[in-house]
């Protein structure tokens, strides 16, 4: 990028920083963003290489945004911030949420065939569709490491024990109906993907 670029693009993040402040200031001190902004701002220091940068923001988001899980992509452009600035404990646990929110994703970064699971898309962000335009690469220069990196948590005992369980009760949760069984099953869910 040219210096004219990259001025662009910080530009842009503080306008999108700019916006938060306001939303919170309207909201009578809590913040709304019904227009999703706190999730495309990350992209903006991804582009730039600022990963530092990109970290405060994301520690920023953390203490603001305490109960938002956050959607696939924002969880894998955290994941791949929190990896450049060599965190890789938070990484992995980062990793490990980015792929239960939407199993697609890595295998698309990776430029792997999508693992078809028998499992209930009900979640907003579950989708394949989601990921068809998902617009980050293993071969792209900034991604090269991390896709190794990627590939070689994916492959790790705990990993694969997690997503067999993940996988297992998301198919059990098909044919579900409601009532005591599938709330122990979502809760066991839940403790997987954010545990």
């Amino acid at each position: 990028m040219t210096d004219k670029q990259i001025a662009s693009v910080k530009a842009k993040i503080e306008k999108y920083k700019k916006a938060l402040t306001a939303d919170k200031k309207y909201w009578g001190g809590q913040y709304h963003d019904g227009q999703g902004i706190r999730y495309i701002i990350p992209e903006q220091f991804i582009k730039i290489g600022d990963y530092k940068g990109g970290l405060r923001y994301l520690n920023w988001f953390d203490k603001n945004f305490p109960n938002d899980s956050g959607y696939s992509i924002f969880l894998f452009e955290w994941t791949f911030i929190l990896f450049k600035c060599n965190n890789l404990i938070k990484a992995e646990q980062k990793a490990h949420r980015t792929f239960f929110s939407n199993t697609y994703l890595f295998d698309k970064f990776l430029g792997k065939q999508p693992l078809q699971l028998d499992k209930n898309e009900s979640p907003n962000w579950e989708y394949e569709s989601l990921v068809e335009n998902f617009a980050y690469s293993r071969k792209d220069t900034p991604f090269i490491e991390f896709a190794n990196w990627t590939e070689a948590i994916l492959n790790t005992k705990n990993f694969l024990d997690k997503a067999n369980e993940f996988s297992e009760i998301e198919r059990q949760l098909i044919d579900e109906p409601a009532g005591h069984r599938r709330t122990e099953l979502v809760n066991r869910l839940s403790k997987i993907e954010y545990g």
